[in-house]
């Protein structure tokens, strides 16, 4: 049940980070420079409620499986898991969050850069957490 929970919790991450980081973010630069604050203003707080939820159950879940691997997971896969959980995190509050509040100020083209180019480290985390839950479950299985 745990390891199901934080699959669904980390799939839903990795797939809100992909939007995220394919869609959502690039076309901040389409924002007319007029609307950007209250459009900013508005991503943050409708994001906020989509994903504090479930980045709070991956990291809680992950860290539960690695002080308590399920029969047949090996610690060190559990551990690499609440390791990719513990950097989404860090990622979001040292480099994601500072960049967004540059941007409620307005719309900076570096600023806006560096929040797209930051913003793969919790995509390919939560990306590679996945493939982590996969083969945790396909170890509980046999």
């Amino acid at each position: 049940m745990l390891v199901t929970l934080n699959f669904a919790a980390v799939l839903f991450m990795a797939g809100v980070g992909w939007l995220v980081q394919l869609v959502a973010y690039p076309l901040y630069a389409f924002v007319g420079r007029d609307d950007f604050v209250a459009f900013h203003t508005e991503w943050s707080r409708r994001i906020t409620t989509i994903v504090l939820i479930p980045m709070t159950i991956d990291l809680v879940t992950s860290i539960w499986l690695a002080l308590t691997p399920p029969s047949g997971v090996s610690q060190a896969l559990a551990v690499g898991g609440a390791v990719l959980a513990g950097l989404t995190w860090l990622s979001t509050a040292l480099l994601q969050v500072p960049r967004h509040e540059k941007l409620s100020g307005g719309f900076d083209e570096g600023t806006h850069a560096s929040l797209v180019a930051t913003s793969w480290v919790r995509t390919i985390g939560w990306s590679a957490h996945a493939v982590i839950c996969v083969l945790m479950i396909s170890a509980m299985q046999t």
